[in-house]
């Protein structure tokens, strides 16, 4: 255009802005435009390490490129020393530059399906690689597109950004090589906007920033974040030689749901130095040809507190056509004339005259303008989408897979082949990813394509067993698995589609694989019936262990409190003394059990034997202690020790004991049938023993013992 300062490289080229400095004069962001930047997505791409930093003037997060891109995606540079000075963001000091491969895409990913965003793209040459080769390369906005990016200077940084909802919860910016250089990138920045801004950026179209400019300031000030919430650019516009510089410090309202400029930039704007000069300029659209137009935004605000004999009227003439009579700008309130749909123009000429009634010439604060371009074309299904970048992903695929699997044709996807319907998403029907090194199982994410016919395996290295969820492909009619290392049996899935004709499977090459149809399946089924009997097995002694251990309960219940555990331990004056962790009674718990002793069992050289009954109804034997009893406090406790230490079937068991004071008594299991000796008979000593000199010994022996063993009907 013909008003612009070239040596500050402020111009703008077809859709990207460029500037090689970026001043920043002493702003105070409005508490009320200050927005969260949790979900500003900001990448220093080419950034090395694994750390990000935070922008000294935005305060913005920077991150590295790490997590947005293929990690053998491209090459990471530093600029030449030379263009790095203070002005220029350290976001712009890198760059990741892709020599090899047609197409590189980031992904941004974490969004908000149906939300409106603004993308921005950063390239600042600096003559990074040393050849001083200025490229030319296309951007993508997923397979929609977007612009060209000319970088015409080794000091200029370029901007390219777009407004559009995101039809997904990720967008993919991709770099396309147009064989005129080595594409690159410095920066790529995302942020939400609302849903009511830019209202003609929709589901079908998005808007290419081509000019955005802040007129007025005269100190080549920069208004971004935080004074723009949103994180707008807005590079100063000014003629010195034509314009004079209008700025305020009051407040100005900024009364606009749709645009919303930042007040920092309604504070300042430009006039004719001469009252009788109007304001005309023009801006270049000759680098981004749309067939679907263009759409502008004008911001008008009056900064002066006008006199009432005074008069600030003009008419707005674009391309010399008029399109808004008799305008008067508000006092401090902004205001905004704008597109309410796309216009078609060849070049872009503003034109803001003073009426014949004005007493003041125009003013002009700001100006957007935009191009129009269609988003409807479709991506491939997103089902499809995320299984085979699951697939990419688990088998680390580099080859050319990135963007879109099947958008544009020219650039699908190496081995797979896809379906095109104009009225449906594309659809991968082919897979071929033999001799692709594969390792690991087959992942079930190949079943969630669901109308692939064609799936190849072969030659790789894949373990582990054939998941029968490949069966469920109702549109497989081809699938390779040979020369792997499968193991285990083929699904019956996939047995009965091969029997009724609808798939070809081959498999050679398989050694652990079982191919045997008829043997396969039964030693399946003995597996399972294996299994069964496992099952049935320990469900049986699960069930014997339980009434086992109820009997005992019951039986423990009947009995008492019955503990087999005794321990001679030494009390305090030397004696020893028993502590014994079963039933404890007392003496006159003994009188009562026994009703005062009342029924005598019989007597040996310890005591007598009384009968007696517990709480419950048990019946027992209670053998006292005889004061005058030659046998001591060791034999009872000899006695007592050895009852507890041995358990049989045929043997009594002891109960319980009393130790109180001078009373000592051993509570035994009551036998209602009498001793052995009682059932053995009242024989001879010699005929029980067969005489001898120890058959006197052998009949004490028996005496003794026979007190303890069980009844005859225990025999």
């Amino acid at each position: 255009w013909s008003n612009q300062r070239r040596e500050q490289r402020q111009s703008c080229h077809g859709c990207c802005c460029s500037a090689s400095s970026a001043g920043h004069r002493k702003l105070v962001p409005s508490p009320t435009t200050m927005l969260k930047t949790a979900d500003f997505i900001s990448i220093d791409c080419g950034l090395p390490g694994e750390t990000g930093y935070r922008d000294n003037t935005t305060s913005l997060y920077y991150t590295t490129d790490a997590g947005f891109i293929d990690t053998n995606a491209g090459i990471n540079h530093n600029i030449s020393a030379q263009y790095i000075n203070p002005s220029i963001p350290t976001s712009l000091h890198s760059v990741r530059s892709f020599p090899s491969g047609e197409r590189n895409c980031y992904t941004l990913g974490s969004l908000v399906s149906g939300f409106k965003y603004l993308i921005r793209g950063q390239f600042l040459y600096g003559n990074y690689d040393g050849f001083n080769r200025l490229p030319i390369f296309d951007l993508y906005i997923g397979v929609n597109f977007w612009t060209t990016v000319n970088i015409s200077s080794s000091d200029a940084a370029v901007y390219a950004e777009a407004i559009m909802v995101v039809p997904e919860d990720s967008v993919q910016v991709c770099l396309k090589n147009t064989d005129r250089g080595v594409p690159f990138i410095s920066g790529l920045d995302l942020r939400p906007l609302t849903i009511k801004l830019y209202p003609l950026a929709n589901e079908t179209q998005a808007l290419v920033l081509l000019h955005r400019f802040n007129f007025g300031p005269t100190d080549e000030t920069i208004i971004r974040y935080p004074y723009d919430p949103y994180d707008r650019i807005w590079f100063p516009f000014v003629d010195m030689t034509d314009w004079a510089e209008i700025k305020t410090g009051e407040k100005v309202k900024i009364d606009d749901e749709l645009f919303q400029p930042p007040e920092a930039v309604m504070q300042t704007a430009v006039t004719p130095q001469l009252v009788s000069k109007n304001i005309e300029f023009t801006l270049d659209l000759q680098s981004f040809p749309s067939d679907l137009g263009y759409i502008h935004m004008l911001y008008f605000c009056e900064l002066e507190h006008l006199p009432t004999n005074a008069l600030r009227e003009y008419n707005f003439y674009r391309n010399d056509v008029l399109r808004h009579s008799n305008y008067t700008p508000p006092y401090l309130v902004n205001d905004c004339i704008y597109s309410s749909e796309p216009f078609q123009v060849d070049q872009y000429k503003v034109s803001l005259n003073a009426t014949t009634m004005s007493t003041l010439p125009p003013i002009i604060n700001a100006i957007e303008l935009f191009a129009v371009i269609p988003t409807t074309i479709q991506g491939t299904d997103t089902q499809d989408v995320s299984a085979i970048t699951a697939i990419k992903e688990i088998y680390q695929v580099h080859k050319n897979w990135m963007g879109d699997p099947c958008i544009p044709k020219a650039l699908c996807w190496d081995g797979l082949t896809c379906s095109y319907d104009v009225s449906k998403p594309p659809k991968i029907r082919n897979v071929n990813m033999s001799f692709n090194g594969l390792h690991g199982g087959i992942s079930p994410n190949f079943a969630n394509l669901k109308d692939v016919q064609y799936l190849d395996l072969s030659n790789n290295n894949l373990t582990g067993s054939i998941p029968d969820t490949l069966s469920r492909i109702q549109s497989l009619i081809f699938l390779d698995l040979s020369n792997n290392n499968l193991n285990g049996s083929i699904p019956y899935g996939l047995i009965k589609k091969i029997q009724d004709g609808s798939l070809d499977l081959r498999y050679v090459n398989n050694p652990d694989l079982c191919t045997n149809g008829n043997s396969c399946q039964l030693a399946e089924g003995r597996t399972k019936l294996a299994i069964y009997i496992a099952v049935s097995v320990v469900v049986i002694v699960v069930l014997v262990l339980v009434a086992v251990l109820c009997f005992c309960f019951q039986r423990k219940r009947k009995q008492g409190s019955i503990n087999y555990s005794v321990k001679l331990t030494s009390d305090g004056d030397g004696n020893s003394s028993l502590r014994l962790e079963n039933r404890r009674f007392t003496y006159m718990e003994l009188e009562t059990i026994t009703n005062n002793f009342e029924r005598v069992l019989g007597q040996g050289g310890f005591g007598h034997v009384f009968h007696g009954s517990l709480e419950d109804g048990t019946q027992v034997a209670v053998k006292l202690r005889s004061h005058s009893s030659n046998q001591g406090v060791k034999q009872f406790l000899a006695e007592a020790q050895v009852l507890t230490r041995i358990h049989h079937k045929n043997l009594v068991s002891m109960i319980g004991y009393c130790k109180d004071g001078v009373h000592m008594a051993l509570v035994y299991e009551y036998m209602p049938q009498g001793t052995l000796q009682e059932h053995i008979g009242k024989t001879t000593k010699g005929e029980v023993y067969h005489g001898g000199k120890d058959s006197e010994s052998h009949l004490n022996r028996h005496k003794v013992w026979s007190t303890y063993i069980r009844g005859a009907a225990h025999l």
